[in-house]
């Protein structure tokens, strides 16, 4: 998405030949694959894993930290992959979020006029607020001190896993003018209503 959006800003005469058809295409096989392999790497090296005693986890979601604690042996082999993978993924994403939204503020500035400064940057906001949402939970769940009282980060997993990926769709519908007038149509029925 933020390739996307700094094509369409930065690059506005060149947006229809670069994201072609076959080149969205491109991406998503992209995106697959990288998770594919990712997932992958990740669900072998906890196989590898050998475990006894309690296989209960105190927690919403199977996540990989968590099965990592249920483990009879030290995992530390496996705990330095599964790290290491996790944490340059992450960085990688991130580091080409920062660089596209640095050359998109770039041109934001450059813009003279009030009102295109402000339809520049509504077309990046709802990817922002996602972004903020994503990253922001991600980031509180993950690089928190270690704790170990029970359910410490079960509302951030909750968060993150499940309300983050729900308030997606309804944030970037938010941009649609016709869902905007539904909404508002909803919100003066109600008030009439009450």
């Amino acid at each position: 998405m933020c390739h996307d959006r700094y094509i369409a800003i930065c690059l506005p005469l060149s947006y229809s030949v670069i994201m072609s058809g076959r080149f969205c295409i491109l991406l998503l096989a992209i995106s697959w694959m990288a998770g594919f392999l990712y997932s992958l790497i990740l669900t072998l090296q906890v196989a590898r894993l050998p475990f006894c005693g309690d296989n209960k986890i105190d927690n919403f979601v199977c996540e990989f930290p968590n099965l990592l604690k249920l483990a009879c042996a030290h995992p530390v082999t496996n705990k330095i992959v599964i790290f290491a993978l996790a944490g340059s993924v992450a960085l990688i994403t991130f580091l080409v979020i920062v660089m596209s939204y640095v050359h998109i503020i770039r041109v934001i500035l450059k813009i003279r006029s009030t009102e295109g400064r402000r339809k520049v940057f509504s077309t990046c906001s709802a990817h922002l607020l996602v972004l903020a949402m994503f990253y922001g939970t991600g980031a509180a769940t993950y690089l928190k001190p270690s704790s170990n009282s029970l359910g410490h980060g079960k509302p951030a997993s909750l968060f993150y896993t499940v309300f983050a990926p729900m308030l997606n769709p309804i944030i970037y519908s938010l941009r649609n003018e016709e869902v905007k007038k539904a909404a508002m149509k909803v919100m003066h029925r109600r008030q009439r209503v009450l």
